[in-house]
């Protein structure tokens, strides 16, 4: 398995730290509002990453921070008139539904900022001990000139970027890249008691202390966007290394953005929708599977196009399913066929594709591109002359590869008519049975006013929607 460290800048070899077990930290949001479709990307592209690593046997420790102490957040509790926890909290909970939404499987943990606050501060001392830090009138920065290894991440020369740098001049910094470990309280914010006075942390430190406390001091593998890329991640690895004395991360993982309609996503433009927006209108599953028709480094384009594309491949994939479901529960009894046999010997190659393709780096567009070769072969191959075991065989193996990708075909939205609709089948079913034709005619045809096709099989009657 190979893939791209964003720190050396090449695929590498994946090997864990330690034998058939994965570290890997990924950052959260900050939940001050609904998550957007941004956010989704890096949720469904690491969650597939995590799948696929325990598929291939690893147990994985799966860490993802919320982030619920942010100027942001305390600005809308202040307009609200409610306190920063209650506005964490509400979107905490709504982000994890719509992680639901997308079959996001559960982090083994999701630590929260507010909650680690002693373990921040512990380290936020141990930089200052060691020389890494400074405290002025309350604050405390991190001294980036007295780490050597600054902007090894990013590529980016530190000199070159004190010179180029458009930031306003904090005299009380010692150098203009220093930036906060934690600020003095002001307020109309939240605090917490330090050595430095009443306060609160800075954004990056967060990280470096939720991934030492629940992974260790070096991980396997730190994840996020790319925007994150610098200083967050830069200034994690500063933070992380100057305190623990050892690498932080032996892999870094970054996804590409999602552009709308070509365009960068941005409020001022009118192009930002949230997660749950978009829902309304568009599957999560289909979402799901829109992100994971590229390849995770790469920038996307969300467009409605290009989601009703994605959901027209899923479509594809789902009728196979129901078919083969169909024909797995109605096709002929007994043991599978010499010919049967040999195409199923033949379905091996549809599962070696795939893995050659999530081997590659995660290629999750190629394994979509396999699970497509697979369906076609199932199209051709099953049909209501097939065996029941023949096509429950090749139904399995096509979901199997599905569920890796956080996929599940054989789980449909139901819709409220449809088990109305059930009923009016089995009552045709009846009517024909007792050759009441007029009757069966007058139920096919209200059926028919709600969308919905009927095909009567040698196996029975088999229904979908226009």
């Amino acid at each position: 398995m190979k893939l791209y460290n964003t720190l050396t800048r090449k695929k590498e070899e994946f090997v864990p730290l330690e034998e058939n077990k994965v570290k890997m930290y990924v950052c959260g949001p900050t939940v001050y509002d609904y998550i957007h479709i941004g956010n989704a990307r890096p949720y469904v592209i690491f969650d597939t990453i995590r799948r696929y690593m325990e598929y291939k046997g690893y147990e994985v420790n799966y860490v993802q921070n919320f982030t619920d102490v942010d100027d942001k957040i305390i600005k809308r509790a202040n307009e609200e008139n409610v306190s920063a926890k209650d506005i964490a909290d509400r979107f905490v909970n709504e982000a994890i539904k719509d992680a639901d939404g997308l079959n996001v499987e559960p982090a083994t943990k999701n630590p929260r900022v507010t909650e680690e606050m002693p373990y921040i501060i512990e380290m936020i001392e141990t930089l200052v001990e060691k020389g890494f830090a400074y405290e002025v009138n309350g604050t405390v920065y991190f001294d980036t000139k007295s780490f050597a290894g600054y902007g090894k991440l990013s590529g980016k020369n530190i000199d070159d970027l004190e010179a180029g740098a458009r930031i306003e001049i904090d005299r009380e910094k010692k150098n203009p890249m220093d930036f906060v470990l934690w600020k003095p309280f002001k307020p109309g914010e939240p605090k917490w008691d330090s050595p430095w006075g009443d306060g609160r942390p800075g954004w990056h430190i967060e990280c470096s202390v939720m991934a030492k406390r629940y992974l260790g001091d070096t991980i396997d593998i730190h994840a996020g966007g790319e925007d994150l890329i610098f200083p967050h991640h830069e200034n994690e690895i500063a933070q992380s290394e100057a305190a623990n004395g050892k690498p932080f991360s032996k892999y870094w993982l970054h996804n590409g953005f999602i552009n709308v309609d070509n365009e960068k996503m941005s409020k001022s433009k009118g192009n930002f929708f949230t997660l749950r927006e978009i829902a309304k209108v568009i599957p999560y599953d289909v979402i799901r599977f829109f992100i994971l028709n590229g390849h995770y480094r790469s920038p996307i384009n969300f467009s409605k196009d290009l989601m009703e594309a994605a959901g027209n491949g899923l479509d594809r994939i789902k009728n196979c399913v129901k078919d083969l479901s169909f024909i797995a529960v109605n096709g002929k009894d007994g043991d599978i066929s010499e010919s049967e046999r040999k195409l199923i010997e033949e379905c091996v190659k549809y599962k070696e594709r795939f893995e050659e393709s999530m081997d590659d780096d995660f290629n999750t567009a190629d394994a979509v591109s396999s699970i497509f070769e697979f369906v076609k072969f199932a199209n051709k191959n099953v049909n209501e002359n097939s065996t029941k075991l023949f096509a429950d065989a090749v139904l399995l193996k096509i979901v199997e590869l599905c569920h890796i990708l956080g996929i599940e075909p054989l789980k449909e939205n139901k819709s409220s008519d449809d088990e109305e609709i059930e009923l009016l089948i089995a009552e045709r079913q009846e009517a024909r049975k007792n050759k009441n034709w007029a009757e069966a005619d007058r139920i096919r045809d209200e059926i028919a006013k709600r969308g919905i096709v009927i095909e009567d099989t040698s196996a029975g009657v088999r229904w979908s929607r226009k």
